[in-house]
């Protein structure tokens, strides 16, 4: 049995303490009790993505969950919107509720965010880290 649906593109991550570090200090940032988001330019055509899930979560089961849920909607929202992703490296940390939400939840979250830091990719008043 075949399955016609287009396999959804792999994720190119980040992973090293520093990348994140990047995202949290020069990027900007949306917050959401589900989900916040940070941005940077990278030098990269490409985008890149690092999930984080802090203890506050859970348990490792709720954090791998939160974590699933996130990197699908991801998946999803870049290949239906590839615009809002170009040239970028992203960070999506979970916050406590991410793991009792929905895929297309966080994505219509996620969507929200990724637009409102492409119009202002720098957030003013963020001087003070």
């Amino acid at each position: 049995m075949e399955n016609d649906t287009p396999k959804l593109p792999p994720l190119r991550s980040l992973k090293l303490n520093k990348e994140f570090k990047r995202a949290y200090y020069q990027g900007g940032y949306k917050a959401h009790p589900l989900l916040v988001s940070y941005q940077v330019r990278n030098r990269f055509r490409a985008p890149r993505v690092g999930i984080t899930t802090g203890k506050k979560i859970g348990c490792a089961v709720r954090r791998n969950r939160a974590r699933r849920i996130l990197r699908q909607a991801c998946r999803e929202l870049m290949r239906e919107e590839p615009q809002l992703f170009g040239g970028f490296d992203f960070v999506f940390v979970a916050r406590e509720k991410t793991p009792d939400s929905t895929t297309p939840e966080i994505k219509r979250v996620m969507q929200k965010q990724l637009a409102a830091l492409k119009n202002n990719p720098r957030n003013p008043g963020r001087t003070g880290r």
